[in-house]
């Protein structure tokens, strides 16, 4: 038995029809045009950082990879257009090159002993600031983190005194109970030690920071129930500390790494990548490639080829963050 009679039916129809779009159709129209507008506004809004973004950040970025396939030098400053194309001849002869191959090895030596000791260290002075430590505690934070946004023009007058080998403070100390410190910035084997430490003292601050903020995340009830079971410091470190901080940790090792394997303000301003290429990065190379030499294609297969291997590293440790977060 059918519930619409005869009447009902065209005037449900003559509804459904009505030009002005009632029901549901209307009201998705209607829906329509305002979300319109507001997409519209939201790019009004976005158009000056879109704009300065395409001429700063993506014009170079793209300009980059094209000229890294041609032998673009100084006499195509002015004339741009007339770089000839050379494929891949960049990136093959940057394999070749035993002053790359070389910067390539400090620069992976820099971060396999820097970022271990700048996240352990700041992890240390994170938990020794926020438990260990009562008076001054503001004091302490403020101290370990200026280094951070010091410049280094100073920071390097400051390790410059600190390192010199005849009037340093370590050399000095030395004198003082009969032993001679080595030249630590003209030795083949201690400059980049030194510069190391530098980098770890100037960077803890940072992972200082985020591990504080994360030690604060954790409910003091997790730890109040390891002691109450007999837990010692280290075993509170080890099973309750380290695993709820590995987000922390993981995310304080990325943004580390990708620093350290850009490092460049280090060696260029201590050493200049001296003694014979011993504080030579992948960074300061591609700078003495491109704007000592002019070699601006050659330095851009450079860029490229360390951008792919921090992309690929980064993309590593995102997905042991991911895997251990679940």
């Amino acid at each position: 038995m059918s519930l619409t009679t005869g009447p009902a039916a065209p005037q449900a129809a003559a509804v459904d029809k009505s030009p002005h779009g009632g029901g549901r159709s209307g009201r998705s129209r209607r829906g329509n045009r305002s979300l319109s507008k507001h997409n519209l506004t939201g790019w009004l809004f976005s158009t000056p950082f879109l704009v300065l973004f395409g001429v700063f950040m993506l014009f170079p970025i793209v300009a980059t990879l094209l000229m890294s396939f041609t032998d673009f030098g100084a006499r195509n400053v002015t004339r741009p257009l007339e770089a000839e194309f050379v494929g891949l001849d960049n990136y093959t002869q940057l394999f070749q090159d035993d002053k790359f191959l070389k910067a390539l090895f400090n620069t992976g030596y820099f971060v396999v002993v820097g970022v271990p000791a700048t996240i352990v260290l700041g992890l240390l002075a994170a938990i020794l600031l926020n438990n260990g430590i009562d008076r001054a505690r503001t004091l302490f934070r403020v101290g370990f983190y200026a280094p951070v946004v010091t410049t280094i023009v100073a920071v390097a007058v400051v390790w410059r005194f600190v390192l010199d080998p005849s009037d340093g403070l370590i050399a000095s100390l030395a004198s003082e109970v009969g032993l001679t410190a080595p030249d630590f910035l003209g030795s083949e084997t201690w400059a980049m030690p030194s510069l190391i430490t530098m980098a770890v003292w100037r960077n803890l601050g940072t992972v200082m920071v985020l591990c504080i903020a994360g030690l604060q995340a954790i409910p003091s009830e997790v730890r109040e129930a390891a002691r109450l079971d007999g837990a010692g410091a280290w075993q509170e470190l080890r099973g309750i500390t380290v695993p709820l901080l590995r987000p922390t940790l993981l995310y304080a090792t990325v943004i580390t790494t990708i620093g350290y394997l850009n490092v460049f303000e280090e060696p260029f301003v201590m050493t200049q990548g001296g003694p014979s290429d011993a504080t030579l990065t992948v960074s300061l190379d591609m700078y003495r490639e491109g704007f000592n030499f002019f070699h601006m294609g050659y330095a851009s297969a450079m860029a490229y080829v360390l951008f792919v291997v921090i992309m690929g590293i980064t993309v590593l440790q995102l997905r042991l963050l991911k895997d251990n977060t679940r």
